[in-house]
Formats: C-alpha cells, sequence, structure tokens
C-alpha cells in the first residue's frame, strides 16, 4: 500500500487528469444518431390566462419536427412534478400543493414558466420557431415579493389558494419561551431578510431524452444529482415509463449546488418529447434561461427576538419567517424553511426554550428550493446576527457573550428537536480568534481610521445537521423517501477495485476521496480504485448527493461493504490455508494467521475467490463483491467559527472583506486538501450573498431584473480576500468515518 494515500492524506485528485486537461465528459458532450434540439416557449408575463397558442407559422418553417404544449401533455395522461416533503400546518392540516404541469396548461405564473415545447434539426432553427409560436396572453395581478403576498388582499397566484399560503408551520415550545421572554432582563429583537440567490452552476442544466421503439423503452443524459430519484419520480408519479424501461445517466456534471436536485420540467418534456418525434430530443439551457428557469435559494423575511438575562446568558429565541416558495413547490421546496431551518435554530448554544414559526408563502417568481445548504445557512444567519446585534445592545464583547452561552454537555438535546451528539465550540472560536489576532482589531482598526477608512470585524459561529438521513427521522418529518445510501463494492480477479456508489459527483471529489476510503479499510492503491455513480443502469439504487451526505452517508456505505469484503476474504483465505476463519486476521491489505507463516494478500485473495474448482458451495461461494446500505442513527453535526474583517471607504462606499478566517470542525477529514477547496468555494458563496449577490424581480411587472451577469453579481476570485483556514477535531460518536 502506497503510504500518504489513505484517508487523512491531501492527495491530488484522481478526477482531474480528465477535467482540467478538459477530457470530462458532459451531457452536452453527448450525441447521438438522429438527434434533435429542442427550445422551450416561456411566458414574458408573471401572471396570465393562456387564451390560446398557435404554432401554425412555426410548424411550417425550416427544420421543425414539432411542437408540443401544454395539451397533448394532459391527453397523455403524464402527472405533473411534485413535492416529495410533505409539511403539516401547525392545526394539523395537509400543506397546500398546487398542480404543477410540466407545461402550463391555461396559466402561466412567472416569467419563464414553460408554454412549448419546439423541436427542430438544429437549435437555431428551434430557436427561430419558438419566436414565431403566438400565444395569447390574458394579463393577470401579480405578486413577487414574499411580504407582500403574504398581506390580506394580495393578488393569489393560485386561485384555489387565495391567502397565497401552503402552510404555517411551529415548532418549539410556545409557551416555554413565552415564559421565558417574561422574565428576561433584556430582549433584543431584529427584523432581517435573506435575500434571493440564483445559483448559476457552471455547467448550465441539460438533457438528452431518447426513446427505443424496439424495447420501448427511454434513457434520460441529464445534469442530475440524484439521478435514481429523477428515474423513481419520473417513473411512479410522472408516469413516463416503468423504472426498468427508464434508465437515468447523469455524466460528469459540472456543479449543482442543489439546484440539480429537482425534477424539472425541461428534463420530463424531453424525455416524453422524444417519444412523440420519434427521435431524440436534446435541450441545452442558455445562460440567461438559467437565471429564469433554474430553482432560486433562500428569499426569507425574518423576525427575531432573543430573551437574556442581566448577564447575557440567552434565555429563549423566538423567530417568525416568511418563506417564498416561488409560483410551485419544487421537489424539496417544502423541507427547507422548516426542518432544514427551524431544526437548526439552537445553534451552538444552549438557549432552553426556541419557538420558530414559518408560514410558505407563494409569489408569482421561479420556484424557490434547497441551494448551498438548504436552510441550514438561514438559520445560522438568524442566530449570529441577532447575537451580534445583542452583544452590541448589552455591550459584551461578541466573543464573550457565545463563550457563556455555548452548549458544552453531550449529547444534548435542543428545544427543535435534533440531539447534538458531540462538539468542542470553544475549540473552535478560540482557534479562529487566534488566527485573525482578535485582538490586535483595535489597533488596525486606529490606523485605518488614519486613513479615513473604516473597519469593523465581525464573529459567527455555526453548526450544521449533515448527512441527510437517518430514514426513520425523515420519515416522521415528512420525506417521500427514505435517505440512507448504498454501495457495492467489487474486486475483479487481478485485484483492483469497483466501487459503485449512490452518491453523485458534481464537482466534490468523490472518486479520489472514495478510493481513499478503499484503500485505508481494504490496502488497496487508490489507483487501483474505481468509482461508478451516476448511471441508474450501472449502480443497484442511491438517494445522490446534497445536504452535505456524500462523506458520512455515502462514504459510509462503502466502509460498511468494505467490512463485507474482509468478511468474506476471512473465508477464503481460511479455506486456503486449512484454518478457522475466526482464526484469520486482517490489517492493512493482509489476511494472515497469527504464529503461522500463512499470509495472502487481498489481491491473492481476489484472485482465489474467481478461480476456485473446490469451494464447498453449500459454505462459500466464488466471487468477492458486496452490497451496503448505511442508514445512520443520527444526523452529522460539524460546526465552526469564521471571523471577517472589512473595511470601506466612506467616501465612496466600497467595501472590502480584507480578513476571513475560517476554523472548523468537521471530525476526520479524508482528504484535507479537497477539504480546503470546499471551504474556500463555501465562503466565496458566503461572501458573494452578502456582498453583491441578489436576485431582484420587477414589483409592478414581474420581471427578473437580473437576468444576466451583466446584471447579478457573480463572485470571482478577485473579490475575495486570502482565507486562513484551520481546523479542530471532535470524531462523531456514530459515524464509522468519524
Amino acid at each position: 500500500m502506497p503510504e500518504g494515500s489513505g484517508i487523512g492524506a491531501s492527495v491530488t485528485r484522481k478526477e482531474d487528469q480528465r477535467f482540467l486537461t478538459g477530457r470530462g465528459k458532459y451531457t452536452d458532450d453527448i450525441d447521438v444518431a438522429g438527434q434533435t434540439h429542442a427550445v422551450f416557449v416561456r411566458s414574458p408575463h408573471a401572471h396570465a390566462k393562456i387564451l390560446g397558442v398557435d404554432t401554425t407559422a412555426a410548424l411550417a418553417m425550416p427544420g421543425v419536427v414539432g411542437i408540443l404544449t401544454g395539451k397533448e401533455l394532459a391527453a397523455d395522461k403524464l402527472g405533473g412534478l411534485i413535492c416529495g416533503w410533505m409539511i403539516h400546518s401547525k392545526d394539523g392540516s395537509e400543506m397546500k400543493a398546487p398542480a404543477h404541469p410540466a407545461l402550463a396548461l391555461d396559466e402561466v405564473r412567472y416569467v419563464g414558466d414553460h408554454v412549448a415545447i419546439v423541436i427542430a434539426e438544429t437549435k437555431a432553427q428551434a430557436r427561430d420557431a419558438a419566436e414565431a409560436v403566438y400565444v395569447d396572453y390574458g394579463i393577470l395581478p401579480s405578486v413577487v415579493n414574499v411580504a407582500a403576498a403574504a398581506k390580506p388582499g394580495a393578488p393569489a397566484v393560485h386561485a384555489s389558494i387565495p391567502d397565497n399560503t401552503s402552510y404555517r408551520w411551529e415548532i418549539g415550545d410556545e409557551a416555554a419561551t413565552k415564559a421565558a421572554f417574561a422574565k428576561a432582563a433584556h430582549v433584543i429583537e431584529l427584523d432581517l431578510i435573506n435575500n434571493r440567490l440564483i445559483p448559476n452552476a457552471m455547467e448550465p442544466r441539460a438533457a438528452l431524452g431518447l426513446y427505443e421503439p424496439g424495447t420501448e423503452s427511454f434513457t434520460l443524459y441529464t445534469t442530475s444529482q440524484n439521478p435514481h430519484v429523477a428515474r423513481l419520480v419520473l417513473s411512479a408519479f410522472i408516469g413516463i415509463a416503468p423504472e426498468h424501461k427508464l434508465r437515468v445517466v447523469a455524466p460528469d456534471v459540472g456543479g449543482g449546488f442543489g439546484s440539480k436536485i429537482f425534477i424539472y420540467a425541461e428534463e420530463t418534456v424531453c424525455l416524453w418529447a422524444s417519444k412523440k418525434v420519434n427521435r431524440p430530443v436534446k435541450w441545452v439551457a442558455d445562460r440567461s434561461e438559467s437565471f429564469l428557469a433554474d430553482a432560486h435559494g433562500r428569499d426569507h423575511v425574518t423576525h427575531v427576538a432573543l430573551a437574556t438575562d442581566e448577564n447575557g446568558i440567552f434565555l429563549g429565541l423566538r423567530v417568525k419567517t416568511l418563506a417564498a416558495m416561488g409560483a410551485y413547490l419544487s421537489t424539496f421546496a417544502s423541507s427547507v424553511p422548516t426542518y432544514l431551518y427551524g431544526t437548526l435554530l439552537a445553534g451552538q448554544y444552549a438557549t432552553p426554550a426556541i419557538y420558530c414559526e414559518v408560514d410558505a408563502i407563494f409569489t408569482n417568481t421561479a420556484p424557490v428550493d434547497a441551494y448551498r445548504g438548504a436552510g441550514r445557512p438561514e438559520a445560522t444567519y438568524v442566530l449570529e446576527r441577532i447575537v451580534e446585534v445583542a452583544a452590541r445592545e448589552l455591550k459584551i464583547d461578541p466573543a464573550e457573550l457565545r463563550r457563556r452561552n455555548f452548549i458544552r454537555t453531550f449529547p444534548y438535546q435542543t428545544p427543535v428537536a435534533l440531539e447534538y451528539d458531540i462538539g468542542d465550540y470553544q475549540a473552535s472560536l478560540d482557534q479562529a480568534l487566534e488566527l485573525a489576532d482578535y485582538k490586535g482589531f483595535p489597533a488596525r482598526k486606529a490606523e485605518a481610521a488614519k486613513r479615513g477608512m473604516l473597519r469593523g470585524i465581525g464573529l459567527s459561529t455555526y453548526i450544521e445537521a449533515c448527512g441527510l438521513a437517518p430514514s426513520k427521522l425523515v420519515g416522521s418529518l415528512g420525506a417521500g423517501v427514505g435517505l440512507f445510501e448504498s454501495a457495492q463494492v467489487r474486486f475483479n480477479p487481478t485485484g483492483n477495485v469497483q466501487v459503485f456508489t449512490g452518491c453523485h459527483s458534481h464537482g466534490q471529489g468523490h472518486e479520489t476521496t472514495y478510493a481513499q476510503i478503499i484503500n485505508s479499510r481494504l490496502g488497496v492503491p487508490i489507483e487501483n480504485v474505481e468509482v461508478i455513480h451516476g448511471d441508474t443502469a450501472q449502480v443497484q439504487f442511491g438517494l445522490g448527493t446534497y445536504g452535505s451526505r456524500s462523506g458520512s452517508v455515502g462514504g459510509s456505505a462503502i466502509y460498511k461493504a468494505a467490512d463485507k469484503i474482509i468478511a468474506k476474504g476471512k473465508k477464503i483465505a481460511a479455506y486456503r490455508f486449512g484454518a478457522k476463519h475466526e482464526d484469520v486476521q486482517f490489517e492493512n491489505g493482509v489476511f494472515s494467521v497469527p504464529n503461522t507463516n500463512k499470509q495472502m494478500t487481498i489481491s491473492e485473495v481476489a484472485f482465489a475467490a474467481y478461480v476456485p474448482h473446490d469451494y464447498p458451495l453449500d459454505e462459500l461461494e466464488p466471487g468477492l463483491d458486496e452490497n451496503a446500505f448505511y442508514d445512520p442513527l443520527n444526523f452529522t453535526y460539524p460546526a465552526g467559527a469564521h471571523v471577517c474583517e472589512v473595511e470601506i471607504d466612506p467616501e465612496t462606499g466600497v467595501a472590502k472583506v480584507v480578513n476571513w478566517v475560517a476554523v472548523d470542525d468537521f471530525g476526520t477529514l479524508i482528504n484535507p486538501l479537497i477539504v480546503h477547496g470546499q471551504i474556500h468555494g463555501g465562503v466565496a458563496q458566503g461572501i458573494g450573498q452578502a456582498m453583491i449577490e441578489n436576485c431582484v424581480y420587477d414589483e409592478d411587472s414581474g420581471q427578473l431584473l437580473t437576468g444576466s451577469f451583466m446584471d447579478y453579481g457573480m463572485p470571482r476570485a478577485d473579490d475575495m480576500p486570502d482565507f486562513k483556514v484551520g481546523f479542530t477535531s471532535t470524531p462523531c460518536t456514530h459515524n464509522p468515518l468519524g
């Protein structure tokens, strides 16, 4: 086994050989015989009746193969897009989930809503024909602002839901929180907005649908973070085809950040249309189309209040949030401002009473769903902002106020459902303050003042509930599927290994980190490990990659499958040794019987597994290939502390981040080099939202005003400071990888 390539080693990424040399294979790189190209006709209005669609002129244009509308979709009796997480309001009623057709039937509800698909020999011909499709609209009143949409008398996005409210949810103990506020020495209150974001992955969404009439089967190549879930929804709920007649392939995918978890209209329609026109149908989003039609993130309006005693000890937290859903409930939209948000409002603090209410509000905008962190960043923002304001009002140093309120005894049951297994928040904060030279800040502020500059410093601690699962828990909270993960570890006779995972890599480095797990557990060099994902025809099943689950859940499934390989290998080695399998030991890739010279490498055992002539088949089967499903007992709870120092030119208003320190506790680091990169990306995302990113709709017309990179402040490398990154390590108590 090569030194320094197992868990804990900063191995450079195996997959970068193809990514950095331009040899990755993405959906748009896949072309098939007879392929056509699709362009969608989209609504130019935020809300309108469809009074008629005339395709006569467009159908006569060169190269046009077909034009399909919502009427054809409805005639084929296909189901609409679904929301996979049921939320109940505090009165016990089910959330209101209006129909979401993949092509609008009689009404459009946001700018960019799907009206028709135009299919032609070339994309240019399809685009020209799409402009020739005439849609007669009857414009209706619209509302794009979540606070405005929640007010009585606001225009109804859906006539069947006149108050625009999908659900009114609560968590925590209202009475206990009220009592905490009644006895408080101080109450600190704050109104804040968590602004809407557009994900903007490097690779826009794309789909290629193929129908094989000979076998009556479909194949969908698509930019997905979870191809098995896509197949399940397309089959079981939308009704494209039975699962065994439907293959979903997600090849290399250039970033997702959550926005590629969902089952979208475009992928659904391309697959369906391939049968209607009996030709493969390919669609690749333009960048401006992605701005309009990808699911957006965040968009909360919140009022928060914190009650403390005379020493700043937290007594109670009360939160009321209006969460925008957009025009329809996207695949996981309902879970984001509820169980991924309200449950994290304890943060790192031992606040004894918490009560949170969330109203989910429809607006005439693109649907809002999970985006990078999904609910958890929103919770951290609310909590850390009120703590910072409290520190100023109480005149207590922000670091000291946090120290006074840290949770120090574990396991810790929060007032909002979660039970933290372990943590050391003081260690992360101490290291962050040291790296940031927190004590030296007053001197730097004074020096900046001499230059006429304003200088400030801010702290944030955080905790996440990661590794979406356990299945029993999420099922009780309304999830439509369990959230275990699967893995298959297959040795070939010559000793190399194929790992099949239900997770999907879209930039995270799974091919390297999973190979490192195999290296550490089985002693196989990482260059002899191939990681396979993203193809429902190859991988048995999986729930995909999102919610920081690929390491803690997907990696643990691989670890568990490797354990089965070791157990099987001991039986094979024992047979060859003429020993009892319980006497065989395994360490560093070698099976042996202690105090003898009997040894076999795992490669030798793999060869022996596939070439036997004499196995007692009732006791020992040939082959070395094991499956495992891993369903954790609890979430994992990474935590940390970040410090940001900003300088502002009062003459121009230009703000610059001059120092950023991130100290995170992720337990065991499989590959510190990759983790560093992921932290850099996360910090860039946070700075982007705080400083320059903002999705804006015109409140009168409902038009998206930030519909391109000319208008939307996508952060670039030169917007970022140098990061100082540190780690503490408190291994998880229940995860096999720590």
